[in-house]
């Protein structure tokens, strides 16, 4: 562990309420935020998308599965796209999901149904998801123009000739990329409310926030998949 100040319990708690004003600031600028988010208008979903699930295929509007909200997790998986049959599977959003199982009564239980996508067969993801010991809604994109028009997946011209990601102009994109998308079922129709992407996943993750807390932060370099801390890890698909 690195050198760093040391202060009396008086010198520490000076400091800590002069940061505890600043994140209390940060807490209430969040939830103003949150209600602009929540605030921002809706696009209706005009396109038909299929999909592979494990109960067989599945529109977009089925995927919500009863309930009225819907959370699509764009998970960049290895398949088509570079050769890596041992870890087809991205670090980061293996690391993202790692959060989802926990997650999923709750959010059942607030009328929101969450699933990853990725483009990719069904038997792949499912091998995957059991060396990852994971039980959430995990289903394939793979032929379906989904992924693309959500903005974390590129054509081959557009990683020649550019694209957006996360709202800006990327030159050379890679293949894919991370991303959240939200949506609403009202009246029979789909409704586009939110993507977020590239850092905006952060948001997902309680672990971020537990290392932050953490003595020494966040170390970005150390990340790995649950399975591979014991034996040093492996490299990203991502990288």
């Amino acid at each position: 562990m690195s050198t760093h100040n040391i202060a009396t319990r008086e010198e520490w708690l000076k400091a800590r309420l002069q940061l505890l004003k600043k994140e209390k600031e940060h807490m209430r600028q969040g939830d103003k935020l949150t209600e602009e988010r929540l605030a921002l208008p809706w696009v209706r979903i005009e396109k038909e998308y299929t999909f592979e699930t494990d109960k067989g295929p599945k529109t977009l509007a089925e995927l919500f599965a009863g309930r009225s909200q819907l959370l699509v997790y764009h998970f960049m998986f290895d398949f088509g796209f570079r050769v890596n049959e041992d870890n087809p599977g991205c670090t980061g959003c293996s690391f993202v999901a790692d959060h989802f199982d926990g997650a999923l009564q709750h959010l059942n239980g607030h009328d929101i149904t969450l699933v990853a996508e990725s483009i990719a067969p069904l038997e792949p993801l499912r091998a995957y998801a059991r060396r990852m010991g994971w039980n959430f809604p995990w289903i394939s994109s793979l032929g379906s123009d989904f992924k693309y028009d959500f903005g974390a997946a590129f054509t081959e011209k557009q990683q020649k000739e550019g694209a957006d990601y996360n709202f800006r102009r990327v030159e050379q994109p890679e293949p894919q990329r991370e991303g959240m998308s939200a949506f609403a079922l009202k009246d029979g129709m789909v409704y586009h409310t939110y993507s977020t992407y590239d850092r905006g996943v952060e948001q997902i993750m309680s672990t971020l926030r537990m290392l932050d807390m953490a003595p020494q932060g966040r170390k970005n370099e150390s990340w790995r998949r649950h399975d591979e801390y014991e034996n040093g890890g492996a490299s990203s698909c991502c990288q």
